[in-house]
């Protein structure tokens, strides 16, 4: 893997940016309620979205710290499928990508 410390670097900054947004959608989740019935039945559907912003972000923040192990043991960008080289290009789309293109479209098919 050529540019494993850049890979590496860019992947502790969006598992930074990551945290930083899971802390905000606590925060608003934290928030009490309104008084207001009305209001409290759109803070519910807001919550839900929050809510799965927050699960999304917790799964992207996974999959990041296992490409980062990856990284660290040797592994990263190597196809888990098939074993040759992921691209650079779909590296840097998809930092945390386990399968080269030619294999994720096989197994989307």
């Amino acid at each position: 893997m050529k540019n494993a410390a850049q890979h590496k670097q860019n992947i502790e900054i969006r598992l930074t940016e990551l945290w930083a947004r899971l802390e905000k959608v606590e925060a608003a989740l934290d928030e009490p309620a309104d008084p207001d019935l009305e209001d409290q039945a759109i803070e519910l559907e807001d919550d839900e979205v929050l809510e799965s912003v927050g699960r999304a972000g917790q799964l992207e923040m996974r999959q990041l710290e296992d490409a980062l192990k990856r990284i660290a043991n040797g592994t990263y960008g190597d196809c888990a499928k098939c074993g040759k080289e992921i691209s650079e290009a779909r590296l840097e789309a998809v930092p945390y990508t386990l399968l080269c293109r030619t294999c994720a479209n096989s197994a989307a098919s």
